[in-house]
């Protein structure tokens, strides 16, 4: 379902001392980058509970301070209930919107939602399927994961170009040999691997690159999501990389921010830790600065994961 949810946006966020926004000044640098570049996030919310001291009610005003700082045009997220989307659609205000549909269908189960600046993208189709042998099947599994499992992709149109449907006009584009490459369409597609079963992770990347596969092959992809598996040191990141159509934005980004693990689990940060929680792109996607955010606030973190970001263009 694509759900616009219309929304004013909160006042009186929590205020503290923080760093420097991880795109090197949050929405600062889109105004000294005349706003070029794309900001894409994958965060796992970890879902919303009622169990201090890490509630979603003590959580909510980090998380709205973090997304306000950071002003994501891209959010891939990971474990949302529908109630703490619909709160996180709220703080991040009007001009946001969001693409995803329950796990278990309908607002039942956690997300893989897709959230996105409508002032600077559009969603021009977009679709679900389950990580199973029955993709089609709502809340199917099949190999051997208890935990539904589930992917959603939008292709999204790039208000930030101007040439018009496969034009080559102001903002449009020609590749080398001459074709025209569009208005800045793309595909975004958000993901959630198992957490226990390898098989099941296997299986799954292999089926979410047959279906990227399948869209259109001129278009760039961005792919957000909790892989539940180490970067560089699992047969599922190999997967996912060694067809050579993706890149791991981290590897390729011309700076990036210090590495800690991802997940966290509210203990302190593990430098140079295990990634979990991936940005992946096309290899004509241009990273120009990846980042882990360690923003919390008073102590307070807000999930069990630490946001990823890129900043990308092509």
């Amino acid at each position: 379902m694509l759900r616009g949810v219309s929304a004013t946006a909160v006042t009186g966020s929590a205020t503290a001392a923080v760093p420097a926004a991880a795109y090197g000044g949050g929405t600062a640098y889109a105004a000294a980058d005349g706003g070029r570049s794309l900001r894409v996030m994958t965060f796992n919310l970890r879902y919303a509970s009622d169990s201090r001291p890490n509630s979603w009610a003590e959580r909510r005003p980090v998380m709205r301070s973090l997304l306000h700082r950071e002003a994501p045009h891209l959010l891939g997220t990971q474990e949302g209930l529908y109630g703490q989307l619909r709160d996180i659609a709220t703080d991040l205000g009007p001009h946001y919107d969001w693409v995803g549909t329950g796990r278990a269908g309908g607002s039942r189960d956690e997300f893989a939602a897709i959230f996105y600046d409508a002032r600077r993208l559009a969603p021009v189709a977009y679709d679900h399927f389950w990580l199973s042998d029955t993709p089609c099947v709502i809340g199917s599994r099949t190999w051997g994961n208890t935990v539904i499992r589930m992917a959603t992709w939008v292709r999204f149109r790039d208000l930030r170009h101007r040439g018009g449907e496969g034009g080559a006009g102001e903002g449009g584009r020609r590749g080398a040999s001459g074709e025209s490459q569009g208005s800045g369409d793309f595909y975004a597609l958000n993901t959630h691997l198992d957490h226990a079963v390898q098989y099941a992770r296997e299986r799954s990347a292999a089926l979410i690159n047959e279906r990227l596969d399948a869209l259109d092959p001129t278009l760039p992809r961005i792919v957000t999501g909790d892989f539940n598996v180490a970067a560089h040191k699992n047969p599922v990141y190999e997967t996912m990389l060694g067809t050579g159509k993706l890149v791991d934005s981290w590897d390729a980004a011309e700076e990036r921010s210090a590495q800690y693990g991802t997940f966290h689990g509210y203990r302190p940060l593990v430098p140079d830790g295990d990634r979990v929680d991936w940005i992946l792109t096309s290899p004509a996607v241009r990273t120009r600065r990846a980042a882990m955010n360690t923003y919390s606030l008073r102590g307070q973190f807000p999930s069990d994961h630490l946001p990823v970001q890129a900043l990308v263009d092509w």
